[in-house]
């Protein structure tokens, strides 16, 4: 798309955000609060948008109907179709134009109604999504069904996939794209949410720019391996499609500038039934089967799970909570409070998030419960194809959280373990802020292959695309920047080149692993025998017997350097005194007659092995690339300053996180001592005499 389309395009989406958005103000005011507008004006924008599709075949479809009617054709659906040249079509003999000439309120209602029930099963079923039946009544009653229906009928405006041409065949309104009319969806859709407090706006949308980048990075570099054959392209979080739909033209263009002969399949799946409705609107109006949209939670309902493809392109949500979706696994039952979903998650069993891994049978890459979107990851790696040439490429947007949230160990820190230790990640593409319409943080592009060229194996490159940037003339949200066709070229060469540069950095996969230690100190113990610390204990625990031993141990020695050595005398002086120690009377002697001291002995448990000072605990990270490993970490880093510190093996964690801050810091430039000086001494001549001045 050229420069002077897209601004074509920005006219006319924000000439009909106006629009419609003067038409909730003045149609739905005193009738419905602004928190409802949506639930009229996102349905009526989609029937007039089927209507105006089905206005050049409407007199043919009813005609094909009567015949067919006549003759008793049981199945008359394909015929219907085929007459009206769509998936889908409209028996009724009204149109919303014709509703317009209605003056009675109950004759509006009963012909509106037959309108609606006109439109075919398909249809029927995305109007079903809206809940728009229930509005209908209330409409009517206010009188508000026949101003709305004169607003969307007006000629001012063109709602359908093609445009409005003048008697000179010259364009007097530009058509409306699926894409853009998903746009347009999710721009009233924010609009209307901020209107009223709701901030969910936008959240499954990605514009047009991105996803045309998005699906460069997915073909363009294995273009020359397209061969003429079938391709499947699929979106877990598909919101209102506009992924799907831009991406397959894109794939598409591709193809063709490569004399390759084609076709591509979309499916996905969204869990908001808005969304879905529009999304399976636009496929009916493209012409293509709605039938491989799919709604539900990707994350517990997963309804593609014996299923595998080609591309995989999404753009999850970031930091919304999943609780819901430990309900629809039926691990919970709906509106418990108080949940422990730390707890709660060792019970998923689902195989794209546990998997057989690294020795372990129960590997989990599943993230904290209030950020999904490593889930979508690791959904789209289970679906990757394995036996093909091309195998499957992924590239799906995430925040920054993706890059290094959770410790070693952890679900996300595990994801990316998998991830980077099976090849799987080619690249990661960091993007300027305020490139989403309802989001101004960083956001970043994972680029996934298992497949990947020889060159790339074992390697991950980082692009540091945050300066490569076209501003807006105006601000769309919180978009005020895009990527023209020029960027997207730029940062497709940054990627192809594959070498180090300024904006590119690669790096061997275990650059970003690393071991996480825990270090313990032994403890080490003095005992102190006191008549203070004696009665300390006493105090403490009552057991008189106990204290009577010793006080009668302590006449011999009362202070020990030695724990182990105070232990074996004191258990055999308390058994020839007729009292057996137990557990709770060790704890107490530690707590109450013992102290930490760096000359007394290492105290060991009756294995010989030392006891740790939790106190002196510490946490390591040892990258993976360490020299020596962590060996030679603890040599070089931890024994010259604690010559007895030692690391527990048990609780060794391998870890991947990474940051582009680290790659690609700039330090600033320090101004020459030269200048300063210069310019101290320009302020000391400027201020001559100012204080003389002020004291008169």
């Amino acid at each position: 798309m050229s420069n002077i389309d897209s601004d074509l395009q920005k006219e006319q989406l924000s000439t009909l955000e106006s629009f419609f958005w003067s038409v909730a103000c003045d149609c739905l005011v005193q009738t419905f609060n602004k928190g409802e507008y949506r639930k009229i004006i996102l349905p009526m924008l989609v029937i007039r948008r089927f209507d105006a599709v089905l206005e050049p075949t409407k007199a043919k479809v009813l005609a094909e109907n009567e015949k067919l009617k006549s003759r008793g054709e049981k199945h008359p659906q394909n015929f219907l179709k085929k007459a009206s040249k769509q998936t889908f079509y409209n028996t009724s003999k009204f149109s919303l134009k014709d509703l317009r000439a209605r003056t009675s309120p109950q004759q509006l209602k009963s012909d509106f109604t037959d309108y609606i029930n006109g439109f075919s099963e398909n249809v029927q079923e995305i109007i079903q999504y809206f809940g728009f039946a229930k509005e209908i009544d209330k409409l009517v009653n206010s009188g508000r069904l026949h101003l709305l229906i004169e607003k969307f009928t007006s000629p001012q405006i063109n709602l359908a996939p093609f445009p409005i041409l003048n008697s000179d065949g010259s364009v007097r309104l530009p058509a409306l794209d699926n894409h853009s009319m998903g746009t347009l969806f999710e721009k009233l859709l924010r609009r209307f949410n901020e209107e009223n407090n709701v901030t969910e706006a936008g959240e499954h949308f990605t514009p047009r720019d991105i996803v045309a980048l998005m699906a460069d990075l997915a073909v363009i570099p294995i273009a020359d391996k397209l061969k003429d054959s079938s391709y499947l392209i699929y979106d877990g979080a598909c919101g209102t499609g506009g992924i799907l739909t831009l991406a397959e033209k894109r794939i598409n263009e591709i193809a063709k500038e490569r004399n390759k002969e084609i076709k591509t399949y979309i499916y996905g799946q969204e869990l908001n039934e808005e969304t879905f409705a529009i999304a399976k609107s636009d496929l009916l109006i493209k012409g293509e089967s709605s039938d491989d949209l799919k709604l539900g939670s990707t994350i517990s309902q997963d309804r593609y799970a014996s299923e595998t493809f080609d591309f995989c392109i999404s753009n999850p949500p970031f930091g919304t909570p999943w609780k819901s979706d430990f309900e629809l696994w039926g691990l919970i039952e709906k509106g418990t409070e108080k949940v422990n979903y730390s707890a709660l998650k060792k019970e998923i069993k689902d195989r794209r998030f546990v998997m057989n891994y690294a020795g372990d049978p129960e590997y989990r890459v599943i993230p904290d419960v209030g950020d999904p979107q490593m889930l979508f990851l690791a959904n789209n790696i289970a679906k990757m194809k394995r036996d093909t040439e091309l195998g499957t490429r992924i590239v799906e947007v995430h925040n920054g959280s993706s890059l290094f949230t959770g410790d070693a160990g952890q679900g996300e820190s595990n994801l990316r373990r998998y991830m980077f230790e099976n090849d799987l990640v080619e690249a990661i593409v960091a993007m300027p802020e305020k490139m989403f319409y309802n989001t101004g943080i960083g956001t970043f592009l994972w680029i996934l292959s298992n497949k990947k060229e020889k060159r790339r194996r074992d390697k991950v490159q980082l692009i540091d695309a945050t300066e490569m940037k076209s501003p807006l003339r105006k601000n769309l949200g919180e978009k005020n920047c895009e990527f023209t066709p020029e960027i997207r070229k730029k940062i497709l060469k940054v990627y192809m080149d594959f070498k180090n540069s300024e904006t590119s950095k690669i790096f061997d996969n275990s650059e970003f692993g690393y071991f996480q230690i825990c270090v313990e100190r032994p403890l080490r113990l003095k005992v102190s025998l006191t008549e203070e610390n004696i009665k300390a204990f006493q105090s403490e625990t009552g057991n008189d017997e106990l204290v009577k031993i010793l006080n009668d141990f302590a006449k011999k020695k009362s202070e020990y350097l030695d724990f182990n050595e105070f232990d074996k005398r004191f258990v055999k002086f308390a058994k020839d005194a007729g009292y057996k120690l137990k557990g709770k009377d060790k704890t107490a002697i530690k707590k109450f007659l013992c102290q930490v001291c760096d000359t007394a002995e290492i105290v060991r448990d009756k294995n010989g092995d030392p006891e740790p000072n939790s106190d002196l605990r510490d946490n390591e990270q040892v990258p993976l690339t360490y020299e020596g490993g962590i060996d030679g970490f603890m040599r070089n880093e931890v024994l010259p300053y604690a010559p007895d510190a030692y690391v527990n093996d048990s609780q060794t964690k391998i870890g991947y996180e990474l940051s582009f801050t680290k790659y690609f810091y700039k330090p600033i430039q320090l101004r020459e001592l030269s200048e300063i000086q210069a310019d101290i001494k320009m302020i000391e001549k400027e201020t001559d005499g100012l204080l003389s001045e002020i004291l008169g």
